[in-house]
């Protein structure tokens, strides 16, 4: 297993360079200059409100911390691409409000949702690692891990409820509750691997799309926008939640590890249904058997049987397809932004959307 170097904690949220670094760092890394040159353009114009979130985002343990409170320590200070948070703070923007305690409150909540069902995820997937470093179970233990989880989606919902919006805090519990209906479907399907598009989109949905969606609507909420806009920006923030998960499918087949930070195939390993994987056994029976025998195995895969594995299923073009796909949900996120305000909080979100679809180009 490789070991990927990541910035400390106390250096990440403290510099203000480091701030949407990985997001900037993908876009330059896929030959994106102009969407990278755009990224930098949103880093100086947000760079006071993106540290200070930063700040809030990724505190460290107090001293006297018990386990639990490392665990979640450990993940929230590993550098991440933020986009849930941003994705807040622009919708905000659009209805003219800068960063005050109700956007702060609303954009860490969504980043501290998402960091909970990775320490969750990863005891469920038996992750070693996350964001380029060992995953807090490995460092304190499983136990700590969920239990970290745990405590942030308290905090979570505790920042939510003091905003006095009692209908963001009932919407977030909902999607809280989706997750785990999602996490808990691909669960039950561990180790089987039975192509099924309609189980797919149900676990997207619920693990990524729905954040997304309910971060793009507190944030539009808090903007004081009509309620056009703010169901407007709900649709992009589940187009671009939908589009993210499936470019993390096509990374996970042609990704780089050293950017990604994690191994080639982990989801084939893993059994996880991914959309070029359904597309794959659609078109080839022979490659949905043998990704059941990878799945119902439990075995790590040798070097020499990835390779074949994946060259099997990239010649089904189940890659090309995919990015089809991600393209199509993206143009539909900037679709919805039509019926939003006008303006350079509108133009950000096109070039978030546009770097997310892009990072699997």
């Amino acid at each position: 297993m490789n070991h990927f170097s990541v910035p400390s904690a106390s250096s990440y949220y403290e510099s203000p360079s480091a701030v949407m670094e990985p997001m900037v760092r993908a876009s330059a890394t896929a030959g994106m200059e102009d969407l990278t040159a755009k990224l930098m353009e949103i880093k100086a114009w947000l760079a006071d409100d993106l540290l200070s979130l930063e700040q809030d985002i990724a505190q460290k343990a107090p001293d006297g911390a018990d386990l639990a409170d490392l665990a979640a320590a450990h993940l929230r200070c590993q550098p991440g691409k933020r986009v849930r948070p941003l994705c807040v703070v622009l919708a905000a923007r659009a209805g003219g409000l800068g960063m005050n305690q109700k956007v702060r409150d609303f954009a860490v909540a969504s980043e501290l949702v998402h960091t909970a069902t990775l320490l969750h995820d990863d005891v469920l997937d038996e992750g070693d690692y996350r964001r380029g470093a060992e995953t807090a179970r490995v460092v304190y233990g499983n136990s700590a891990s969920v239990l970290g989880g745990d405590y942030l989606l308290i905090d979570s919902l505790r920042r939510v409820q003091r905003t006095g919006h009692m209908d963001l805090l009932s919407s977030l519990m909902t999607v809280i509750d989706l997750m785990v209906k999602a996490e808990a479907l691909q669960l039950e399907r561990r180790n089987q691997f039975v192509p099924d598009r309609d189980a797919y989109h149900r676990i997207i949905y619920g693990k990524t799309a729905a954040i997304f969606r309910w971060g793009l609507r507190a944030g539009a909420t808090a903007g004081g926008l009509t309620q056009t806009a703010v169901d407007a920006f709900g649709r992009y923030g589940v187009m671009i939640g939908l589009a993210f998960q499936i470019v993390d499918d096509i990374l996970d087949l042609a990704g780089d590890p050293l950017v990604t930070g994690k191994a080639v195939l982990t989801d084939v390993q893993e059994g996880k249904l991914t959309w070029p994987l359904i597309l794959a056994c659609e078109r080839d029976a022979k490659v949905e058997t043998m990704l059941r025998e990878v799945a119902m195995s439990n075995q790590a895969l040798s070097l020499s049987d990835a390779a074949m594995i994946r060259e099997k299923i990239l010649a089904t073009n189940c890659l090309e397809d995919t990015r089809l796909r991600a393209r199509q949900l993206a143009d539909e996120a900037l679709l919805a932004l039509e019926y939003t305000p006008s303006g350079r909080a509108r133009d950000a979100l096109t070039t978030v959307v546009e770097t997310v679809v892009n990072r699997g180009l």
